[in-house]
């Protein structure tokens, strides 16, 4: 069964049993683009007890404002009762529903025009109160009614806005533009793992330089990444950054992300190189020319606690810190000890690695060298040379006469580099290496 499937056989349904049932919202909108919706929605007058009593396999995620969800091989459908909403205190649920009897009332309580289309699943008629067919047609982003009221409502549909403007390559109409502006600041009332799935969705849905470029011109993102705001302005040298300032880098960096591109390498190549802006020194200050002397660690720092201020998980902070943390390596590469590339390629997900440091090339002087170094080393060495199976253990030292300690890790460290220099190649060479560079001392812990 197909999206589409479900949803029409669910309009049916409540038709059935005489009920008012539509496809409504984005489902409707990229289907008059042209796109295969990602999922859809069914607006209907029947209440949520109505729907849960049609549908007994139902799940009841939003009830209290008259969401339902049906799920159904392996797909899912979102069905909400027609409804306008009373006041929205907390600037995202609404203080009150009240239940409509008309579609017409329902989408004037939608966010954009675009979004407040509906559609009969049978024959494909569109019925459009709000002039979404003709803001789709002329690729404007509006606000249905008062846009000061829409971001009232959600002060998350003020980054929404950016992101449809940026996905679509349409333009935000100019009071609904003003009225982001007005009200960014308020932005700081959605809560942060809300703004991390937009920012998120921006980062991957293949228009990310223009999306950031909104959120700098609506005043977002000096709100909601501070960190990245900083960055306009701050010159690098132009040696090695042909094309400009921090910013114009990040933004090029953005242009060439692929859609899709994992979340993390997204926010890597995003945070790469935040650590410059704190760091700045002038060629009149270094004496030679502009520096960012430990950018890379303050970036680190400060990649981490944005992270944590987005309430990122643990396994993805660790990699989006990491990204940055190993950025400029790339550069020393082709002098690296055979043992040190070795062990730096099998940093976890090194795929994200070399993406990033392409990206970071392509986006500044050019040059490809390091990358294709790395390539062409991945190519031509065996994985079991790169990550060769352990010549020695614990119980081998043990057994050699070595007490358990911090030389275990020390001996073990020594032998891993040889081995992965081709120095060392079975087990018996291990041993008498071994024994040669390092002194069997007493045992720790024998009474005296």
């Amino acid at each position: 069964m197909k999206p589409r499937e479900l949803a029409n056989e669910i309009c049916q349904t409540l038709q059935r049993n005489g009920y008012q049932a539509l496809l409504v919202g984005g489902c409707v909108r990229d289907l008059l683009l042209g796109r295969e919706p990602a999922d859809y929605d069914v607006a209907t007058d029947a209440t949520p007890d109505q729907v849960v009593g049609l549908f007994p396999d139902s799940i009841a995620v939003g009830a209290q404002f008259g969401v339902i969800l049906i799920p159904r091989s392996g797909l899912k459908v979102e069905v909400a009762t027609f409804r306008s909403d009373v006041g929205y205190k907390d600037g995202r649920h609404p203080d009150s529903v009240v239940y409509a009897k008309t579609a017409e009332e329902d989408v004037g309580r939608r966010d954009f025009t675009i979004n407040g289309l509906l559609m009969r699943h049978d024959s494909g008629e569109v019925l459009d109160f709000v002039g979404g067919q003709q803001d789709l047609k002329a690729g404007i982003i509006r606000a249905i009614g008062e846009p000061d009221r829409r971001f009232a409502e959600d002060k998350l549909r003020m980054m929404r806005a950016v992101r449809f403007a940026a996905r679509f390559g349409f333009a935000i109409e100019a009071e609904t533009f003003r009225a982001i502006h007005r009200h960014a600041k308020e932005i700081h009332q959605v809560s942060p793992e809300r703004v991390r799935e937009e920012l998120t969705k921006m980062l991957i849905e293949g228009a990310t330089r223009r999306a950031f470029e909104l959120l700098e011109e609506s005043g977002l993102l000096e709100e909601v990444l501070p960190e990245i705001a900083a960055m306009k302005g701050v010159a690098q040298p132009p040696q090695f950054h042909p094309e400009g300032d921090v910013w114009i880098h990040t933004r090029m960096m953005l242009e060439q992300l692929p859609k899709d591109a994992s979340p993390t390498l997204a926010w890597g190549v995003l945070l790469h190189d935040v650590g410059k802006p704190p760091t700045f020194q002038s060629a009149a200050e270094t004496g030679d020319r502009i520096r960012f002397n430990h950018h890379v660690d303050v970036g680190m720092r400060v990649a981490e606690a944005i992270c944590r201020r987005l309430r990122f998980s643990n396994e993805d902070t660790e990699q989006i810190v990491a990204l940055v943390a190993n950025h400029m390596k790339f550069s020393a590469v082709e002098g690296m000890k055979k043992a040190t590339l070795k062990r730096f390629v099998r940093i976890p997900k090194f795929d994200e690695h070399m993406a990033l440091h392409r990206l970071d090339c392509v986006s500044s002087h050019g040059n490809l060298d390091s990358y294709e170094f790395v390539q062409q080393f991945l190519t031509e060495t065996p994985p079991e040379q790169v990550r060769p199976k352990r010549l020695l253990g614990g119980d081998d030292l043990l057994e050699m006469g070595y007490p358990p300690g911090p030389q275990f890790a020390q001996i073990m460290r020594e032998v891993e580099d040889y081995q992965l220099e081709g120095l060392i190649r079975t087990t018996e060479e291990a041993r008498e290496h071994v024994l040669r560079r390092f002194a069997r001392t007493e045992k720790v812990g024998r009474s005296r």
